[in-house]
């Protein structure tokens, strides 16, 4: 079934397929061109699972939806579409599904027990304790990092298997920060719901909440107010120069060159207190809700986030530039950790690392909000696929979101920031997808018949790209790591979830 990103579908008028027709009308769309946005288990009864996926075009279009009946099983699509390999393990894993054929089947999250298609409930297994991918030879060894690292991080584990100092194979083991989210969404919406949504990752807080609220307003049929909207797009883009200059910073740290690590230290701080400035909370909690946003701002703090941005704006221009353009730096950024572009769609890849691999993903161009213009925020993209690339992608943002947010703060529309929302309706399906500042953000909800939600997947853009990270390992020098890590900066606990 297709439909648009900007409404709502009944999954029951959509063909139920069997496991093997399943399989393969999900793989004939990808080879049309489609790419995964969401894959998960949908419940049908107390002991019935079913499966779901949501494909997106590359292009512009309409997204797809296909479903199966009930099922323990069916033929794993791993060994053809590679971006399915890290959903079919999860589904495995929460639900019991058994992919026939799949190539390597290994928890990823390490769910908390839940009760699989078989019926039986399964103990949770301890995040990382599984089998690990191992590399014989004389001269082979391993070297394994985490869960606890040496800076104030979230935990994960590392395994790399190396000849010499050449990485030949990185296996990345995630689960430690796995909270159940999704799980605590369903029976929703209730007073928390906004509060998973902003904690879902919480560098990424305005990027989740803003997914959700525009599922919310394609379940519910609501135009949100055009003002909020603004706000929220303006929020959305000092997140991503948060991030991004917060990013650019780290990279300079992972190679020596501490001028642009201070100075983007500092910088970093600066957009966070733009943000407090809108809502009083420098991570933009509080801020949105279905309908636009709960606060306000008048000409007087329009005037000083103007001014605060350009200079900003200004300081991170020379502090990035001055690390961009220097030949050592270059150096070293140059051919690490690079993904080509075959290799980056056939994993998957979304965002910063898709982009910086040519691929033209960005759901600001290809999923724009309601009343987004055309175009009014330029897809940056580079070709090399490497850490000076990813580097590059950001600090091109850098400039473009600057420059929409003093567009947007110089030409915000009149009238109240929100509007009220009426209550969910029963049995539909609705999809939510935002630019986050590391990619695309994917929600997807289906409600029952008392219009609460029966079922809420994330796929955070970290879901995506994590197996980028290994893949960008091969071949490389393991003292590249740190650097290859941080051009990606992916989160732990977007994932885990």
């Amino acid at each position: 079934m297709d439909f648009s990103y900007r409404e709502s579908v009944d999954l029951r008028d959509a063909p139920c397929l069997s496991g093997e027709n399943f399989a393969v009308e999900v793989q004939a769309c990808i080879a049309r061109g489609f790419r995964v946005g969401a894959f998960f288990g949908l419940p049908h009864g107390p002991e019935d699972v079913g499966l779901v996926a949501v494909l997106c075009p590359e292009e512009d279009g309409n997204l797809c939806v296909l479903h199966s009946r009930p099922l323990t099983s069916y033929p794993s699509m791993s060994p053809t579409c590679a971006e399915l390999h890290w959903f079919e393990r999860e589904v495995h894993e929460q639900w019991g599904i058994t992919p026939e054929g799949h190539p390597w089947l290994k928890p990823i999250r390490f769910h908390a027990p839940a009760r699989s298609a078989f019926g039986e409930v399964r103990p949770r297994p301890l995040p990382g304790q599984t089998s690990y991918f191992a590399v014989q030879g004389p001269q082979v060894h391993e070297v394994a990092v985490g869960p606890v690292h040496a800076g104030v991080i979230e935990p994960g584990h590392f395994r790399f298997q190396c000849l010499g100092e050449e990485v030949l194979h990185l296996e990345i083991s995630l689960g430690f920060q796995h909270r159940d989210i999704e799980r605590m969404l369903t029976g929703g919406p209730d007073a928390r719901t906004m509060h998973l949504m902003e904690n879902a990752a919480g560098d990424t807080s305005i990027g989740h909440s803003f997914a959700h609220c525009a599922l919310f307003e394609a379940l519910t049929r609501t135009e949100p107010a055009p003002r909020g909207q603004m706000l929220r797009r303006v929020a959305l883009e000092l997140e991503r120069l948060a991030n991004h200059t917060g990013d650019l910073g780290a990279l300079a740290g992972d190679v020596g060159f501490l001028p642009t690590l201070s100075y983007c230290g500092r910088i970093r701080g600066d957009f966070l207190n733009m943000t407090a400035l809108l809502c009083g909370k420098r991570f933009g909690r509080g801020l949105l809700c279905p309908g636009g946003t709960k606060l306000d701002v008048d000409e007087a703090l329009i005037a000083e986030l103007r001014k605060r941005l350009a200079a900003a704006h200004r300081d991170a221009r020379g502090a990035v530039d001055l690390c961009l353009y220097s030949n050592t730096v270059r150096a070293r950024y140059d051919d690490c950790g690079p993904i080509s572009t075959n290799a980056a769609r056939a994993c998957g890849l979304v965002g910063v690392a898709a982009r910086a691999s040519g691929l033209a993903r960005d759901a600001r161009v290809q999923f724009p909000v309601a009343g987004a213009a055309p175009g009014d925020i330029p897809l940056s993209k580079c070709e090399s696929g490497d850490v000076y690339a990813r580097a590059c992608v950001r600090s091109h943002e850098l400039d473009r979101s600057a420059d929409f947010i003093q567009r947007a703060l110089n030409a915000l529309p009149e009238g109240k920031s929100a509007v009220s929302t009426p209550a969910l309706p029963p049995h539909r399906m609705a999809v939510g997808i935002i630019e986050g500042w590391r990619g695309e953000i994917c929600h997807v909800a289906l409600t029952d018949a008392e219009g609460r939600f029966a079922a809420y997947k994330i796929v955070d853009p970290s879901f995506h790209n994590w197996f980028g990270l290994a893949l960008a390992l091969r071949g490389q020098q393991i003292s590249d790591f740190p650097l290859c890590n941080k051009s990606f900066n992916l989160s732990y606990c977007g994932h885990d979830l």
